[in-house]
C-alpha cells in the first residue's frame, strides 16, 4: 500500500543551488502513486431518499436550547425591529405603498443581522464561561491521507506547505499513519511541469520512504470536487480518513494528529472541521481580514458550532473526513440546465456536508482546536473575484435546499449562505426606497385625500426621534459581534499582550471597524452586481486565486470601480439637494463609494499594511509569535523559490533535463487509443509545429497553451521534442 516509513522529524537542510533531480538514473524513479485501491462513489439522488439507507446511530440530544436561544432571540429582535419601523413610517396613522415596501425590506435585512447577533451572543457567553477543552491525541491506529488539491498554483508555496506540515506531523511521532498527496488539476503547462519538478526534488530529498505522492488529471472534470472524487474512487480504499487542505493551508502536526484522534474516538463522525486562522498577511486589506478573523472569528464560529451541534457545515479545507462515508454519500450529481444554476455543483463543500449528514454521519466543528491556518486574498478586488464564485455557488444551492432527506439544520445552512448574498441587493433596495421616500416628501405634492373615504388627510410623515433610535439599535446589533470579540481579547492576557496591549488592541478594532464601514457600500454594490449577473445567467468560470502581496495596476482599479464612484457622486448630490439631514445620514455610504478607487488601491498596498504593523496595529498573537510550522514553511518556500521551478518554461525544462523527461513520461496516465477519424485539433497542431521546428526555442514560441498541454500528454511528441537543438 504505502512505501516504507522514513524517520524524518524535521525539515531537511537545503542547498538552493543544488539540481532538482541530481544524477539519479531514470530507473531510480519510484512510482508517483501507489497501486490503486478503488472505492465506489455512487452519484446521489437529490429528489428521493429512503431513510432506511441512513446508518443507525445512537440517540444524541440535539442542541435544542442553543437553537431556541439563537433563532428565538433572532425572531424576537426581528419582530421588535419591524414594529419599531412600522411606528416610524406610520406616525400619521396611514402608510403608503413605498413605506410598506421600506418596512418589508427593513424587516428582511434586520432579520439577517439579528440572527448573526444572537449566534454571536451565544458564542460570547460560551467563551466567557469556558476554560479550555481537551481534545483527543495519539496514539493513532488508522491511516490518513493528507491531500492538497492544486490548480495552477505556485509550487514554491504549495510544496513548502506540504513539506512543513509533513515535518511537523513527523515530529509528533505519529508520522507512520499519514501519507501525503498533491492532487493536480493544473491546466497550464508551466505549472504542471513545475509541480513535477518540485515533487521529484522533494521526494529525492526526503527519500523513498517519504510517503509522498503526486497525480495530475488530464482533464479537470468537475474542478475541485472532481479532483477529490478521482482520488477517492482510485486510492480511497487505502485510507480510513483524508485530511483535505487548500493551496494556502497550513496545519501544525499536533492539530492534524488531534483531528485524526477525534475521528478515531468518534465512530459516528463523518467530517470534523477545524477553524483556520489567517496568517502571513501584510497588505492593508489582508491585515484587516487577519485581525478580524483572529479577534472576532472565534465568537462567531463558537456560536455557530454550538447551535449546529452535529449538524454542522464544511468549508472545503482544513477538515478531516471519513473516507468510506464520503464515498458512500457524496457522489455529486450534475444539476439540470446550464450554469450558473445548472451543471456541476460549484460550492460542493456545503452539499457534501449535507449529504454525509443525510447518510447518518455527524458533521461538527472544533473551533478551539489550535494549529489550523490559511491565507487570504491581498486586496478588495481579489476578494471580489473569489466572492463572485462563492455567490454563484451559494445561489445555486437554491436548487438543492429542498433535496429529500436533509436535516432542518442543513437547510438552515443553505438558507444562511443564500441570504448572505441576497442581503446585499436587499440593502441596496432599502437604500433606494429610502431616498425615494425622502424625494417624495421634499418635491412631490402629497395626495392628502385618497380615493378611499377618510375623515382626515394622509400626511406622508416619519417619526424622526424613533427613526434615530432604531438606527442606533440597528448599528448596535450589527457591531455587537465585533465588540464581543474585542472584550474577550481584552480579558485574555496573552492575546491582549500579543496584540500590542489594550490601547493598541482597541485602536486596531476602531481602525478595522472604520475600514469595514467604508468598504461595506463597495462590497454591497459588488455583491449586488454579482447576484444580478447570476440571475441573468452569466457563469463565473474558475480562475486560480492570486495569493501574493502584489498590488493591482491602477487602470484595473479604475475600470472596476469607476461606476461605484459615479454612483456615489450622484447619490451624494441628490441627497444633499433633497435634505442636509439625508446627506448626513447617508454620508458613510456616500463616502465609501466616492472614495472607492483610492480605497481599493490602498487595500492592496504592502507599504500601508507594514506601516501599521510597525506601529503595532492590527497585530495578532500568531503574527507576534509565528507558529513553528509557518516559520518552517516560509524558510522552505524561500529555498523553493531559489530553485526557479515556477519561472521556467516547461518545454525548455524538459528539453534540458532528460531525467525530468523520464520522470514526466513515467507519471503520465495510460491513454486510450484514439478512434480513427477523431482528430484533436490541438494535438494535430502541436505535432505539426514540433515536426517543423528545428530548435526548442522555435517550438516554445510556436506552441499555444492548449497545444503545449497536448504535447505534454503525448510520449512520441515528447521524444521528438528532445531531438530538437538547444
Amino acid at each position: 500500500m504505502a512505501l516504507p516509513v522514513d524517520t524524518l522529524t524535521t525539515a531537511p537542510a537545503r542547498n538552493p543551488g543544488a539540481p532538482d533531480l541530481g544524477a539519479r538514473a531514470p530507473a531510480a524513479f519510484a512510482p508517483a502513486v501507489p497501486p490503486e485501491a478503488p472505492l465506489a462513489m455512487p452519484v446521489q439522488d437529490l429528489r428521493r431518499w429512503d431513510p432506511a439507507r441512513a446508518r443507525a446511530v445512537p440517540s444524541r440530544r440535539a442542541p435544542v436550547a442553543a437553537r431556541l436561544f439563537v433563532f428565538g432571540g433572532a425572531l424576537a429582535l426581528t419582530v421588535y425591529g419591524a414594529v419599531q419601523m412600522y411606528e416610524v413610517v406610520s406616525v400619521a396613522g396611514s402608510t403608503t405603498w413605498l413605506q410598506w415596501l421600506l418596512l418589508v425590506l427593513f424587516t428582511l435585512n434586520f432579520s439577517w443581522i439579528a440572527l448573526a447577533f444572537a449566534s454571536g451572543l451565544l458564542g460570547f457567553v460560551s467563551l466567557l464561561r469556558r476554560r479550555g477543552q481537551a481534545h483527543p491525541s495519539g496514539p493513532l491506529t488508522r491511516r490518513t491521507a493528507v491531500v492538497m488539491p492544486v490548480y495552477n498554483e505556485a509550487t514554491a508555496r504549495t510544496f513548502a506547505a506540504v513539506e512543513a506540515i509533513r515535518a511537523s506531523i513527523e515530529a509528533t511521532g505519529e508520522g507512520a499513519r499519514f501519507d501525503y498527496w498533491i492532487l493536480s488539476d493544473s491546466t497550464q503547462s508551466d505549472a504542471w511541469v513545475a509541480e513535477e519538478r518540485a515533487f521529484l526534488a522533494l521526494r529525492a530529498r526526503l527519500g523513498d520512504g517519504a510517503r509522498l505522492y503526486y497525480r495530475h488529471r488530464p482533464k479537470n472534470h468537475h474542478r475541485k470536487a472532481g479532483n477529490i472524487a478521482d482520488f477517492v474512487t482510485r486510492w480511497g480504499g487505502h485510507y480510513d480518513h483524508m485530511l483535505v487542505l487548500d493551496a494556502d493551508s497550513l496545519m501544525s502536526g499536533d492539530c492534524v494528529v488531534r483531528l485524526a484522534a477525534a475521528m478515531e474516538a468518534d465512530p459516528d463522525a463523518g467530517i470534523i472541521q477545524s477553524l483556520p486562522l489567517i496568517i502571513n498577511r501584510n497588505t492593508l486589506f489582508a491585515r484587516l481580514q487577519q485581525f478580524a478573523a483572529r479577534i472576532y472569528g472565534p465568537v462567531i464560529a463558537t456560536g455557530l458550532a454550538l447551535w449546529s451541534g452535529r449538524d454542522g457545515n464544511y468549508w472545503g479545507h482544513n477538515a478531516i473526513i471519513r473516507t468510506r462515508a464520503f464515498a458512500e454519500q457524496c457522489g455529486l450529481p450534475d444539476l439540470k440546465g446550464k450554469p450558473p444554476f445548472g451543471g456541476h455543483v460549484l460550492s460542493h463543500d456545503f452539499v457534501e456536508a449535507a449529504l454525509i449528514r443525510r447518510g447518518g454521519w455527524s458533521v461538527y466543528m472544533l473551533p478551539d482546536l489550535a494549529g489550523s491556518y490559511e491565507e487570504s486574498p491581498p486586496s478588495l478586488i481579489d476578494v471580489a473575484i473569489r466572492d463572485r464564485r462563492w455567490a454563484q455557488g451559494n445561489l445555486q444551492h437554491s436548487r438543492i435546499i429542498g433535496a429529500a432527506g436533509l436535516t432542518l439544520a442543513t437547510r438552515q445552512h443553505f438558507a444562511t449562505g443564500i441570504a448572505g448574498y441576497v442581503a446585499s441587493p436587499l440593502w441596496a433596495a432599502q437604500l433606494v426606497v429610502g431616498i425615494a421616500l425622502a424625494l417624495q416628501t421634499a418635491y412631490i405634492r402629497p395626495e392628502y385625500f385618497s380615493t378611499e373615504f377618510r375623515l382626515y388627510p394622509v400626511w406622508p410623515r416619519f417619526d424622526p426621534v424613533r427613526a434615530l433610535q432604531l438606527f442606533g439599535i440597528t448599528m448596535g446589533i450589527l457591531l455587537a459581534p465585533k465588540l464581543f470579540g474585542l472584550i474577550l481579547a481584552l480579558l485574555d492576557g496573552p492575546v491582549r499582550r500579543a496584540s500590542g496591549g489594550a490601547l493598541r488592541l482597541v485602536a486596531s478594532a476602531l481602525i478595522e471597524t472604520l475600514a469595514s464601514a467604508l468598504l461595506a457600500p463597495i462590497a454591497m454594490l459588488i455583491q449586488s452586481g454579482s447576484v444580478l449577473q447570476i440571475l441573468l445567467g452569466r457563469d463565473t468560470g474558475w480562475n486560480p486565486q492570486r495569493r501574493d502581496d502584489g498590488s493591482i495596476p491602477m487602470r484595473d482599479i479604475v475600470r472596476r470601480h469607476r461606476w461605484h464612484t459615479i454612483l456615489g457622486l450622484v447619490a451624494g448630490i441628490a441627497a444633499f439637494a433633497i435634505a442636509t439631514s439625508l446627506f448626513l445620514w447617508m454620508s458613510p455610504t456616500i463616502l465609501g463609494l466616492v472614495l472607492a478607487i483610492p480605497i481599493s488601491w490602498a487595500s492592496g498596498q504592502l507599504a500601508i499594511g507594514l506601516a501599521l504593523k510597525r506601529l503595532g496595529l492590527l497585530m495578532t498573537p500568531e503574527e507576534r509569535e509565528p507558529p513553528a510550522v509557518a516559520l518552517d514553511a516560509k524558510a522552505i518556500e524561500a529555498c523553493n523559490a531559489a530553485d526557479g521551478f515556477d519561472d521556467a518554461d516547461a518545454l525548455c525544462a524538459l528539453h534540458a533535463d532528460p531525467a525530468l523527461q523520464t520522470g514526466h513520461v513515467a507519471m503520465l496516465p495510460a491513454s486510450a487509443p484514439r478512434p480513427r477519424g477523431a482528430i484533436d485539433p490541438d494535438h494535430a497542431m502541436a505535432q505539426a509545429k514540433v515536426v517543423e521546428a528545428e530548435t526548442i526555442g522555435e517550438a516554445a514560441d510556436w506552441l499555444k497553451p492548449k497545444e503545449r498541454m497536448a504535447l505534454l500528454h503525448d510520449r512520441a511528441l515528447l521524444d521528438r521534442l528532445t531531438q530538437l537543438r538547444g
